[in-house]
């Protein structure tokens, strides 16, 4: 383009260009989205290689569109012009947003890019095996390849910034370790304390109703009725199958939640896709005329983490719920149900017991899971740990932190797939996650008088038109701290969390 022809193109076309390749982006990672769920739900076991190939293809694709050197060209011209200075707040955000993320991503080359594609499918795919077996050993070379490559990307991406605080800000843009764990340290006395007190208390819950014959599939009519009920549009959606649950969206009106089953405990499944249909409501929430551009976006991780852990814990785990659900799973359990009270599967939701598995952890316990994580991560990514040692660094923190030893690597190091799966920085975004909800769900229970009532009735309209009101309708143009502090009308604290889990397992353990 000549220099007259530029300078006849004006800010809004100029604006319109850059939200073209960015939505072209968009499109090409939904593809890449769509190959990972369909790895994790369908994949035949001999297809991770080839699958391998595809997902380093469709990434080094993307890659390309958003480090287009015109694409940087436009965004530096539009963040030095009237749009960026004057113009409406999402046109505004959208020009600092793609320009900060112009700048991250053409710091990478392509071949890393691509080398992270295909090294993550293909030690998912030994994580999957390595998990079923127990087996260390087979993962481990794969996890030392992952975090060499996430190292180098730490280092291209935000060269300026400590190598894990660069990775943290793929999740929570603007993080810091320190600042993370200082919040993590003010937390962790306290859950401790309250851990220690609810296992001691002799008017402990008994969860033993929630353990018996649950078949699958009444399990599956079961969840997709309280996932519907609590507003999950299964006509923009769907429920499938995995080892390890999670949500993945492949545009404005397609986003897959999956859950495993457990036909001896019933809260598997339930709790995890009241989790999973809480992000699953945040992307349906999203402003879907801006799809693939910021004002379309999660704020971020924490608070995409608030969304699910407020349905799972705050909604699914209260009284008020279980009003309206008990007769609901009574129905579909009659057996194992059969003499069991509202009153009674309240409190069996409610009991806390350390265990090994962090996704079927109680509320209070959980946090604690989270911590472990973040700090031998960090270690990883520092150099202070080696993946060869990880195993016993696991197991020696889990028996300080728990009191248990895990007796096997499935029940340890192996559970969960986020490493594997190249996704690390991601675990502190769990516990920010509770401290967000918290606050959240204080901040509604203020604005919505009613908010118990209804619940008790089955209606939770009310509680996600909030949310969409305050949280969903901002996409990422406004950072999470700040977002949760003009929601709630003070700044994120982690006394809210305290305060809620004091309060209701407190009461639920006769302290």
């Amino acid at each position: 383009m000549s220099t007259s022809t530029a300078a006849a193109v004006t800010a809004e076309e100029l604006f319109d260009q850059a939200c073209g390749q960015a939505r072209r982006a968009a499109v090409l990672a939904s593809v890449e989205a769509l190959l990972g769920w369909d790895e994790q739900t369908l994949l035949p076991p001999r297809a991770g290689g080839y699958r391998a190939e595809q997902a380093a293809a469709v990434a080094a694709l993307v890659h390309g569109i958003r480090t287009d050197p015109a694409h940087g060209d436009r965004l530096a011209r539009l963040a030095a012009g009237p749009l960026a200075r004057s113009g409406p707040a999402e046109v505004a955000g959208t020009i600092r947003l793609l320009n900060r993320d112009f700048q991250k991503q053409s710091r990478l080359p392509a071949r890393l890019v691509e080398e992270l594609a295909r090294t993550c499918v293909e030690a998912q795919q030994a994580w999957r095996e390595a998990r079923a077996e127990s087996a260390w050993e087979k993962l481990r070379p794969w996890l030392e390849r992952v975090f060499a490559l996430k190292r180098e990307q730490a280092a291209c991406q935000l060269p300026d910034r400590d190598p894990y605080d660069a990775l943290m800000d793929d999740y929570e843009p603007g993080a810091s370790w320190p600042a993370v764990a200082a919040r993590f340290d003010a937390l962790r006395g306290q859950l401790v304390d309250l851990v220690r007190a609810c296992v001691g208390s002799p008017r402990r819950p008994d969860d033993t109703l929630l353990r018996g014959s649950f078949p699958e599939a009444a399990q599956q009519r079961f969840v997709r009725e309280v996932a519907a009920r609590i507003g999950f549009d299964f006509s923009r959606g769907r429920l499938d199958t995995t080892a390890h649950p999670f949500c993945a969206t492949m545009g404005p009106h397609d986003c897959r939640i999956t859950t495993r089953w457990d036909e001896r405990f019933l809260p598997t499944a339930l709790f995890g896709v009241l989790h999973e249909a809480g992000h699953g409501l945040y992307e349906q929430g999203l402003p879907t005329a801006w799809r693939g551009l910021p004002p379309g976006e999660a704020a971020s991780l924490g608070v995409h983490e608030s969304q699910s852990r407020l349905w799972e814990n705050l909604v699914g785990r209260s009284a008020a719920f279980w009003e309206w659900c008990f007769p609901l799973a009574r129905e579909a359990f009659p057996g194992p149900l059969a003499g069991a009270t509202t009153r009674g599967v309240q409190r069996a939701v409610l009991a806390v017991r350390p265990s090994f598995i962090r996704v079927e952890a109680d509320e209070v316990t959980y946090n604690l899971h989270v911590m472990l994580r973040f700090d031998l991560e960090r270690a990883l990514v520092q150099g202070s740990l080696a993946v060869a040692d990880l195993p016993d660094a696991w197991n020696e923190r889990f028996e300080r932190d728990f009191g248990i030893r895990p007796p096997t690597a499935a029940d340890g190091v192996l559970q969960d797939i986020h490493w594997s799966a190249g996704l690390v920085g991601y675990f502190p975004t769990y516990t920010l996650g509770n401290l967000f909800a918290a606050q959240l769900m204080y901040a509604a229970e203020a604005a919505l008088p009613r908010l118990d009532r209804d619940m008790a009735a089955g209606r939770f309209a009310g509680l996600l038109d909030w949310l969409r009101r305050n949280v969903h309708a901002h996409g990422r143009l406004v950072e999470s701290e700040r977002l949760v502090e003009q929601a709630c009308g003070g700044p994120a604290s982690e006394r809210w969390l305290v305060s809620s889990l004091q309060r209701r397992y407190g009461e639920a353990h006769g302290l």
